[in-house]
């Protein structure tokens, strides 16, 4: 059987688009093949080119990252307690690209997004939030930032309560944009969830158009293993079966 894979995470470089308040990220060379070799004392054996060292300094919320719950409960665990077996399942796309930008997802919202794909939410499917917002490029652009939909507490409640613990939207912010929150005054209320409710959401995935379908595929969202931070990064891929 044919095996595709999407790649469904952001590039990371130091000029990517960032959340406000957060850092770019910072990529230098330490140590070049050269200097490497000789340092090490590899090269007066002819060994003149090992490997070059890189630093990378960037935030925790840099690129496709999974926000642990320390991300809201200060005392909670970071990214390493994040259980592993709800990282890797069968994926769930609900389409929301006709919502406009700022539109709160509510509970209707998500019955008839179910509804049209004729799909029940099963424990620890892994939900996708498809706002379009990083389709075709559009997260190297300013609009990434204002023109999406996000979710509300009701709507992310309800589906911890079908058993998802792990869900992932295609935009900056699992909620709706800041420029929207405040005309609205109304704040992250998908997030605050976490006060209540053990849940996870990976933010800036991407190419959720190239999946080609709404469910029958994998999942795999595995974040790394930093400790005490409040959200790590991930390399998340969808993997089809054909």
């Amino acid at each position: 059987m044919a095996q595709r894979i999407i790649d469904l995470s952001m590039t990371v470089h130091d000029d990517m688009k960032v959340f406000p308040r957060v850092v770019r990220p910072v990529t230098a060379l330490y140590e070049t093949w050269e200097e490497f070799a000789a340092r090490i004392g590899a090269a007066q054996y002819g060994a003149k080119s090992l490997t070059a060292t890189y630093v990378i300094t960037q935030g925790d919320h840099v690129g496709t990252h999974m926000d642990a719950m320390k991300h809201i409960v200060k005392d909670a665990p970071g990214p390493e307690g994040i259980p592993l077996e709800y990282c890797f399942g069968d994926g769930v796309i609900l389409d929301f690209r006709d919502k406009p930008a700022g539109h709160f997802i509510t509970v209707d919202d998500i019955k008839e997004a179910l509804a049209k794909i004729q799909y029940t939410i099963k424990p620890l499917d892994i939900v996708l939030i498809h706002t379009g917002d990083g389709d075709g490029g559009k997260n190297e652009t300013d609009a990434y930032f204002t023109e999406h939909c996000g979710m509300t507490a009701e709507a992310t409640v309800y589906l911890i309560e079908q058993g998802v613990k792990v869900f992932g939207i295609d935009a900056p912010t699992f909620d709706a944009p800041v420029k929207t929150m405040f005309e609205t005054r109304k704040f992250w209320q998908a997030h605050l969830v976490m006060n209540t409710h053990e849940y996870y959401h990976l933010e800036n995935m991407m190419n959720l158009d190239q999946i080609g379908r709404s469910y029958g595929f994998k999942l795999s969202v595995f974040p790394i293993k930093w400790k005490g931070t409040t959200a790590a990064p991930v390399r998340a891929v969808a993997i089809i079966e054909e």
